[in-house]
């Protein structure tokens, strides 16, 4: 009897994360997102790429914290606001799911498509190599590090989903959250020196610089990991308060 309570919850698990990756895939939102996010980078790459005149993908990785940071609550903003105003969220409370594996499908669904969008870059490894021996190391890094990003602000993303009532209160909060996290380090300047290590742990640019570097630091590791839990279980609660 539990195994087949276990495999209807697994059943329902792969359902809602399919349900939620068509949602994006099956409409023109993942596509559109994708090609102003590769046009931006692209722009801000090559613009600079030249000037540098170095074999190496640190412009591009360097330009990421940011643009996910805009780009992660668009497209998250919809995950459980969305449901809200349609009147649908009530049907998921039908299914055989408690509220972790709700919150963990649809983060793996915003993930994914993140991972997605992100693919095409790989473009530019190519153009580069082409240009002489590249450093795989830092590219490896990056890549990782831009992964964990993803996850990070997939998962403040869809905590402000969870916590706002419409789609816009959704985008607004996970906008002060993710560009909070991404800017925290660059007002390092104006802060008293008591707290400036503390700040600086907290904000994502120092994190991140590491694995661009090709230096995979163990403590941003699970720091990052860390902070997608966080965020996780404060959409988990932020559905079970509303149940």
């Amino acid at each position: 009897m539990k195994s087949k309570n276990h495999d209807s919850g697994f059943n329902s698990f792969m359902a809602l994360l399919r349900r939620e990756l068509s949602s994006y895939f099956q409409t023109p939102v993942a596509y559109v997102v994708g090609i102003v996010f590769l046009g931006i980078v692209s722009v801000r790459f090559f613009s600079v790429f030249f000037l540098f005149d170095r074999v190496e993908l640190r412009q591009l990785f360097a330009s990421l914290p940011l643009l996910l940071a805009l780009l992660m609550p668009a497209l998250s903003m919809k995950l459980v606001a969305e449901e809200r105003r349609r009147g649908t969220y009530e049907l998921l409370a039908t299914l055989p799911l408690n509220n972790r594996e709700i919150v963990l499908a649809k983060f793996f669904a915003l993930w994914i498509t993140g991972l997605f969008i992100l693919l095409p870059t790989s473009v530019f490894v190519i153009t580069v190599k082409s240009f002489g021996p590249l450093d795989f190391g830092p590219v490896a890094g990056g890549y990782l590090g831009t992964a964990l990003l993803l996850a990070v602000y997939g998962a403040a993303g869809l905590f402000s989903s969870a916590a706002a009532r419409n789609e816009t209160i959704a985008l607004i909060l996970g906008l002060v959250i993710t560009l909070s996290l991404a800017l925290l380090n660059s007002f390092l300047i104006l802060m008293p020196t008591a707290i400036v290590p503390l700040v600086d742990f907290i904000g994502i640019g120092s994190h991140f610089s590491g694995f661009a570097q090709g230096v995979i630091d163990s403590r941003s590791l699970v720091y990052l990991l860390s902070l997608t839990v966080f965020f996780l279980v404060l959409a988990e609660r932020q559905l079970t308060r509303d149940r």
